[in-house]
């Protein structure tokens, strides 16, 4: 996928958050990145499945 396909969303204007809105995000930003690096630890390993079964 290219870049310029990967819709950006709008920046978030920080400043307007309270303090307990801003951890809430900091906690779901995290739980995204987890999902994201589960992901690619998937892909990783069908890939390296797929080397395995194709490398001869």
């Amino acid at each position: 996928m290219f870049e310029e396909d990967t819709p950006r969303p709008a920046k978030l204007d920080l400043e307007i958050l309270s303090v307990d809105e801003l951890k809430a995000r900091i906690e779901a930003l995290k739980a995204d990145i987890e999902a994201c690096e589960a992901e690619i630890a998937k892909k990783e390993a069908h890939k390296s499945a797929a080397d395995s079964i194709f490398k001869s």
